[in-house]
């Protein structure tokens, strides 16, 4: 579908409150016009064969859709015209070959979503709409020409095989015509096919993945995957967004970004996702997966919560969060609103699968779920997108999302443990694209460095750094990958910092007040962005002094220095395995929560969250630093030979993480 500019509100909509039904008949006005205006349409339908009391108008925008739940609110079959403002919505019509995927309550719940902010407050938040006067548009041409769009769209639906079945979106002034297609929303109460969570179906079968390239780790490339962008980004049922857009600005990738939103609470949260690749076809297509994994990481949309019951209830059968690191007292005490983890109250769990010892495991929701259903009250910790990853097969996702786990781990003891962590040559590199990549930024005013980063485990860490080597603003950004590939590790933490170094002298200038704040109290630093971005501030380099000032280049290894005990093998299950060896070898379970939505699984995908209790946590916010009251940041590079007695307090890096 073309994009096109949200919906504005015209004649029919507005900012204060209507009937529950959504039918509008809390407006006189607005409900006898919308009532001559289906009366019409019925009238045209019958004209062109179809039955008129399959034809039903409704408006949108007039009631929460999102919260609207029971068989009362449930909209009937034949609801396939849906106004606001001066567009008109047709469709979702069953379609042929006995598919039900998305109906007409898919429909309303998908377009509230893609709503900008303000309508999606006053619906969701507020007293609702309310119509401001009586529709203009039940006029004889608009009504003929919905009638035939109604007639021809059924008939389409009726032999159509596609995947997802399509609404029209009906410009009334213009009469033009644009096409979606509509993903069926996995909770939508009329036809949601979510399973119920169970601790058999916990279960992470980690079947044979034998590679097309036995040295890569996915299983196959982004573009054997049926992914449609007009699918999923759309500005009328985009689960993931109204639309996608090529950041023109940067001058190393042909990056894409995106966006969709959810409510947490009274905070509407909106969630990027992107692709950050050489071309910008592929860049999208990477940003979809990304995009998909997020949408299924915030809350359980493939599996229905079914524990709800407190930790002292479970027992040994649960994960006791805590474990994963909480805040400090004083967090909690500054504040009224998120209450720490107490063993003795009920809250919801999922099912999670622990590979170390072959068994089910609940965790609590919270822990899997970045933005669970409960508000802030029910959230004792934040978690983050950390260890969530998508794949052609178990395997593969539960690969990557421990990759990440381990990969957060060794950076953040790295930086709060002041590590002087040996530096790589990236020129010893034997891919030709991170050299490129690696003058480029050179070209760019900017040095890439790169640094070893292996703390407990065996796998491949490496921290990268992009240095402005004039020392000016815009002056550091972080980056990090981990693999059992060390040349694919030093290229993921490359990919990073090449996407974000060139854009970050004017994003530092143009924020650079509020950065400065920042760099002068770090309690100020709050959201994800605030971290990587206050190292653009020449002031804040000393707190990296650690890892990159005073080095002889002569000093530095060959990216063949990391090469690991397991080398990649031909089947990704062995890969795998031998990375979940590396870590339970330590003490630490690996425990994985199936998230994978419906969507996704047509696809032939796979969502997973990887947890790793004990591992150091990421976390966006100075007072929310749970990595330093880890026991791990003290330890681990003591227990890794790296220095000779555990760290005190006054030891630690006193500067938030840059991580982006």
């Amino acid at each position: 579908m073309r994009a096109e500019a949200a919906p504005r509100p015209a004649a029919g909509t507005a900012d204060t409150a209507d009937t529950a039904d959504g039918t509008g008949d809390g407006a006189a006005p607005w409900a006898a016009g919308t009532a001559r205006f289906q009366a019409a349409v019925r009238h045209g339908a019958a004209g062109h064969g179809v039955d008129p009391a399959g034809v039903s108008v409704r408006a949108l925008g007039a009631r929460d859709e999102l919260a609207a739940a029971g068989p009362g609110a449930a909209i009937a079959p034949d609801a396939v015209v849906h106004l606001y403002g001066h567009q008109a919505v047709v469709g979702p019509f069953p379609a042929g070959r006995g598919r039900t995927s998305g109906c007409p309550r898919c429909l309303v719940r998908r377009w509230q979503s893609v709503r900008p902010g303000p309508l999606r407050d006053a619906l969701e938040l507020g007293s609702g709409t309310t119509a401001t006067g009586e529709w203009p548009l039940p006029l004889p041409f608009v009504t003929d020409a919905v009638a035939a769009l109604v007639a021809a769209a059924r008939q389409r639906a009726a032999r159509d095989g596609g995947r997802y079945p399509s609404v029209h979106l009906v410009d009334l002034e213009t009469l033009r015509v644009d096409r979606a297609p509509l993903v069926a929303d996995p909770e939508c109460p009329s036809c949601g096919v979510r399973t119920e969570d169970t601790a058999r179906a916990a279960r992470i079968a980690v079947d044979s993945a034998p590679k097309a390239d036995p040295a890569g780790f996915r299983l196959r490339p982004v573009d054997a995957y049926e992914l449609s962008l007009e699918a999923f980004v759309n500005p009328v049922t985009g689960m993931l967004g109204p639309s996608v857009a090529p950041d023109l600005v940067s001058a190393s990738t042909a990056s894409t970004v995106g966006a969709f939103t959810l409510r947490s609470g009274s905070y509407l949260r909106e969630s990027y996702w992107g692709g950050h690749t050489g071309g910008y076809r592929r860049s999208v297509r990477v940003g979809l997966l990304e995009g998909m994994e997020r949408f299924a990481g915030m809350r359980p949309r493939g599996r229905r919560t079914t524990v709800v019951a407190s930790l002292d209830e479970l027992g040994a059968d649960a994960l006791d969060p805590r474990a994963c690191g909480v805040y400090s007292d004083a967090f909690y005490a500054g504040q009224d609103v998120t209450e720490p983890f107490a063993p003795d109250v009920r809250r919801p769990w999922v099912w999670g699968w622990s590979l170390r010892d072959e068994r089910p495991l609940l965790v609590p929701e919270v822990t899997a779920y970045y933005h669970a259903p409960g508000g802030l009250r029910q959230r004792f910790v934040q978690e983050s997108s950390n260890g969530r990853a998508s794949g052609g097969a178990a395997a593969e996702a539960v690969y990557y999302g421990l990759m990440e786990v381990v990969e957060r781990d060794a950076f953040l003891v790295g930086w709060y443990g002041r590590a002087r962590l040996p530096e790589i040559d990236p020129y010893t590199s034997r891919d030709p694209a991170t050299v490129h990549m690696v003058q480029r930024l050179e070209m760019y005013g900017y040095r890439a460095r790169f640094f070893d980063n292996r703390i407990s485990f065996p796998v491949p860490v490496v921290t990268a750094v992009a240095q402005r080597i004039d020392g000016g603003t815009g002056t550091l950004c972080f980056g990090a990958g981990a693999s059992w590939d060390p040349e694919a590790a030093l290229g993921a933490g490359l990919c990073e910092i090449a996407t974000d170094a060139v854009n970050l002298r004017a994003r530092t200038v143009r924020d650079r007040a509020r950065l400065t704040a920042l760099a002068q109290d770090f309690d100020q630093v709050r959201v994800l962005h605030d971290h990587p971005l206050v190292y653009g501030l020449p002031a804040m380099a000393r707190h990296a002094d650690f890892l990159l000032a005073g080095r002889d280049p002569a000093d530095r290894l060959p990216v063949s220095a990391l090469t690991p005990a397991h080398r990649p093998a031909a089947d990704l299950r062995e890969d795998l395995a031998a990375a979940v060896a590396a870590v339970t070898a330590r003490g630490f379970d690996v425990v994985v929560v199936d998230q994978t939505m419906p969507a996704q699984a047509a696809l032939g995908l796979h969502t997973v969250a990887v947890i790793v209790p004990g591992l150091v946590p990421i976390d966006f916010g100075w007072s929310r630093q749970r990595a330093l009251r880890m026991p791990r940041v003290r330890t681990a590079l003591r227990e890794a030979g790296l220095l000779d007695r555990d760290l005190a307090e006054a030891d630690l890096n006193p500067a938030p993480h840059p991580f982006p």
